[in-house]
């Protein structure tokens, strides 16, 4: 079992969940999802702004004007999701039980995060109230490059934590810490190991109840 950092109570950093190797294929395995159909794009938010990162999803598609999830690209291209894969569900559910939590996901969130990526504050809060009732966790794996992940309160001016997540960590929170605002500071560039075919971050976010 890989170690566990309490960043605050049912919020777990799990440094190095993932082995070189996992990482390795991970990492080739989000190159393809990016590239192919229904791949990576740019999400644009209810003001009009573009966010600062590539975004897929898989299961169902988180729309950025709406805050729903929708079975089409409505807010993009009208392409319909690919779906989550068993295997990376399983993944998914292996990372939430190392934290002592649990998941049955039904969609994950490929992020790519380039040199200048970031993420602003949010809460993540779009899907059905039971779930968010009963405190299923967020599970986030992060690929390459470390980024300064921030996580704070229940509102944006509450004291904040920064923590570092490298290449193979893994972040489970739930629980009492389900709806804690979060996001990405900055991504530190060049951080990541070499031979992953990529430059930057890929950041995983696996949800339950998104249908």
């Amino acid at each position: 079992m890989s170690s566990r950092i309490e960043v605050y109570p049912d919020a777990l950093h799990l440094p190095a969940v993932l082995a070189p190797g996992e990482q390795r294929r991970l990492a080739a395995r989000c190159l393809a999802i990016g590239r192919g159909p229904a791949g990576w794009y740019v999400p644009r938010v209810r003001g009009g702004g573009l966010m600062r990162v590539r975004m897929v999803c898989l299961g169902r598609h988180w729309n950025a004007r709406t805050y729903r999830y929708e079975a089409v690209r409505g807010d993009h291209d009208g392409r319909a999701v690919l779906p989550l894969p068993a295997d990376l569900a399983e993944l998914a559910a292996r990372v939430a039980a190392a934290a002592g939590m649990r998941i049955e996901p039904d969609v994950c969130i490929l992020n790519y995060y380039e040199a200048g990526g970031r993420m602003g504050l949010h809460q993540d809060k779009d899907e059905r109230p039971e779930t968010l009732d009963a405190g299923v966790p967020i599970v986030s794996l992060s690929i390459g490059d470390t980024a300064r992940f921030v996580m704070g309160g229940f509102t944006r001016r509450e004291p904040k934590t920064v923590v570092r997540l490298a290449s193979g960590d893994g972040l489970v929170f739930g629980g009492r810490s389900r709806l804690r605002y979060h996001g990405v500071a900055s991504i530190l560039p060049g951080t990541g190991p070499s031979g992953h075919g990529f430059t930057g971050r890929f950041n995983l976010t696996f949800r339950q109840g998104a249908t």
